[in-house]
């Protein structure tokens, strides 16, 4: 009850900011980005439009890859019109796709740019059951298994950023709290989604999972930046809940009647954004790494969530399904992968 009247009245937490602060309300303080260089994905609107907005006021040269290069381009537009001076970069690049990804990052590195911040914001709800051209489950491909892949792919250029230009690296995975409503075994859930015509697949389920998989991700990325004595930090956040596209594509007379009396637990976008802006730029944050924020302020996890085996066992899995020459088959069965290596 203390928790949720704090919320609603956006009470200051040990940060300073709480769940009524702005995105432009937390970098007021971070000494301005005009050195920075930040990849945002899924900021062609909702948190991440809002996400990119307050960066590139504050003066970071913004990279924004996006599935339609239409709606990067208008959102390159709208930032431009408030901040002429802004340096934005729109790309291709469809999470979905493993190679797309691996296209995305062979581009990104011809333009010979540093990298300082990525921010893994893109997000997807399938309400239908999909499997991406990679044999995965839609949503998990999109929310996590993309990321994983373009995080692991840029890792080697933002390390050498970060050891070049003196300035640490920042990885920001945007997670949900709707991770704790996943239960079970994670890899044989996924097994199970990932088969076509999967009588398991539950849309929330599924979406709940591909967020758990981003915290256990920043879990143990975090300690394998640590073991590699990297100038490089990466920590996870929830957003808030934000009308956004996620749910207004299931707009209608039950989820209009759900959001009305939600509403005041509802944040507006800029302040949804704020937590993603806070961990992306305060000082007060270096070296903070494989930490969970909520409302610009550290929060506990839920058990599962900091698992370190899960978080092992998540990674190694992840690491075979984006092998290039193979394709993980699942066996929900067992939870373990064959793969076959002739495929190309």
């Amino acid at each position: 009850m203390f928790e949720t009247l704090k919320y609603l009245i956006g009470a200051a937490g040990a940060s300073g900011y709480g769940s009524k602060s702005t995105g432009e309300q937390v970098t007021e303080n971070c000494g301005g980005l005009h050195s920075v260089t930040a990849i945002i994905t899924g900021a062609t609107s909702g948190i991440g439009a809002e996400t990119a907005r307050v960066l590139a006021k504050r003066g970071a040269r913004l990279v924004l890859p996006a599935r339609s290069l239409k709606a990067a381009e208008d959102a390159k537009a709208r930032i431009i019109s408030e901040n002429p001076d802004a340096e934005i970069i729109v790309m291709g690049l469809d999470l979905s796709s493993l190679n797309s990804v691996r296209n995305f990052v062979s581009e990104f590195e011809s333009f010979n740019l540093p990298l300082h911040l990525l921010i893994n914001n893109a997000g997807k709800f399938a309400h239908e059951h999909a499997i991406s051209e990679d044999g995965i489950e839609m949503t998990f491909a999109t929310n996590y298994l993309g990321h994983f892949l373009l995080t692991k792919l840029l890792l080697k250029k933002m390390i050498e950023t970060a050891k070049t230009t003196g300035i640490q690296g920042r990885i920001v995975n945007v997670s949900s709290s709707i991770y704790n409503w996943f239960s079970g075994d994670t890899i044989r859930y996924l097994g199970q989604i990932s088969r076509n015509k999967s009588r398991e697949f539950d849309p929330t389920r599924a979406y709940a999972l591909s967020k758990l998989a981003n915290v256990l991700h920043t879990k143990e990325l975090a300690q394998r930046l640590k073991q590699m004595e990297t100038n490089v930090t990466v920590n996870c956040v929830h957003p808030g809940v934000v009308r956004t596209r996620l749910t207004r594509e299931r707009e209608g007379m039950v989820t209009d009647m759900a959001f009305f009396l939600t509403s005041k637990l509802l944040k507006t976008v800029p302040q949804a954004a704020a937590t993603t802006c806070y961990v992306a730029t305060h000082p007060g944050l270096v070296n903070v790494s494989g930490k969970y924020f909520s409302d610009c302020n550290e929060a506990s996890t839920s058990k599962l969530g900091s698992n370190s085996t899960e978080a092992a066992r998540l990674w190694t899995a992840s690491e075979i399904m984006v092998s290039r020459g193979s394709k993980a088959v699942f066996d929900p069965l067992t939870s373990t992968f064959d793969y076959d290596i002739s495929m190309k």
